[in-house]
């Protein structure tokens, strides 16, 4: 376990906690995904939190996949790949923040500034001077909550998924240059 607080602490996931995974996310998804998606989300979880794509996550080099647990209750999880460039960027060594959701009912106990002010500290312990990540730009309060923690906005994109509804498939790709 990585402590980030008293109470506030990362558990590295393994393959034997695929279930896990999985019914955290058919919680935490849901709430705030669902209304993106012909199917609620469905697919969407299905196959980005089944056994045979976590294993591949699990496997994929410099990955590092955790749940975040508040007074050892799994209340979430957090995804990062190390040395992952966003293109057009720099050439300065970046990582991305892959994943971070939190269940509702612990947003606005600034759980994620913390967990992201821990990510930024072990970044810069390991030389890296940039962290990026894609955000919805149909999840206003998610593109504020980086905005507000010093990142800014680099480039879009836009997701492939097919169940997907058309007006929220764009995401900015937002980074931020960490101090020595």
């Amino acid at each position: 376990m990585i402590k980030i607080t008293e109470d506030l602490r990362l558990k590295k996931i393994l393959i034997s906690d695929a279930e896990v995974l999985y019914a955290l996310m058919k919680t935490v998804y849901p709430t705030a995904y669902s209304h993106f998606w012909e199917d609620e989300g469905n697919w969407y979880i299905n196959s980005q939190y089944s056994k045979e794509n976590l294993k591949q996550e699990l496997l994929e080099e410099n990955s590092s996949y955790y749940f975040i647990c508040y007074k050892n209750e799994i209340i979430g999880n957090l995804r990062i790949i190390w040395d992952k460039t966003l293109e057009g960027l720099s050439e300065e060594k970046q990582m991305k923040l892959h994943r971070l959701y939190l269940h509702e009912k612990t947003q606005g106990k600034g759980f994620g500034k913390k967990i992201l002010n821990w990510l930024e500290e072990k970044a810069k312990e390991k030389d890296y001077k940039i962290i990026w990540l894609d955000a919805m730009d149909e999840q206003p309060q998610a593109f504020q909550f980086y905005k507000k923690l010093g990142y800014q906005y680099h480039s879009h994109t836009f997701l492939p998924f097919e169940l997907l509804h058309d007006k929220v498939r764009k995401m900015s790709q937002v980074y931020k240059l960490l101090k020595s």
